[in-house]
């Protein structure tokens, strides 16, 4: 019987060692905030944090995760980090169907923790994993740099159309 801290609260759950994470804190749990996706580590929806890094808890077995602290997105606000990415998501209006979002959003959060100031190539190699089906890649990426602090370039005004002379 593994004691999972998720959370913040141990839990002995009463489930099989080989079960998947996912499967742990979703349906015994009640934790529905992480997705499933694709069960095979692909798509980035059921991602968590374990000990602060991302996994992908559709293939992590609960056993792995056996004396970690696991946090799921329903506390990564309570993290001044998690809480500042969520905020920009917010600002932003990234979410359109929402799915993949709980998935986007662990991950840009590990990835500010690594990296306060990451360039477009951090972004990239760290959100690679997370797939979103609706294509909010371009406001992940300007959400997460505001929760980075970073200024976005300035967008020249459109140049105002000109009256035509008389001749």
């Amino acid at each position: 019987m593994p004691a999972l801290d998720i959370n913040g609260t141990t839990t002995n759950l009463d489930v099989p060692d080989d079960m998947p994470l996912l499967w742990a804190i979703r349906d015994v749990m009640g934790l529905t905030g992480t997705k499933f996706g694709c069960g095979v580590a692909l798509c980035g929806a059921c991602t968590v944090h374990l000990d602060g890094q991302p996994i992908r808890s559709c293939v992590t077995p609960v056993s792995a995760a056996a004396g970690k602290k696991i946090t799921t997105i329903e506390a990564i606000g309570n993290d001044p980090v998690g809480a500042k990415v969520q905020d920009a998501w917010r600002q932003v209006d990234v979410v359109q169907c929402g799915y993949c979002q709980s998935g986007q959003i662990m991950s840009a959060t590990a990835l500010l923790q690594a990296n306060a100031k990451p360039s477009d190539a951090d972004i990239d190699n760290a959100m690679a994993g997370n797939i979103c089906r609706c294509g909010t890649y371009g406001r992940i990426r300007k959400a997460i740099k505001i929760a980075a602090g970073i200024p976005s370039p300035a967008v020249a005004p459109a140049a105002q159309p000109q009256a035509p002379r008389k001749a």
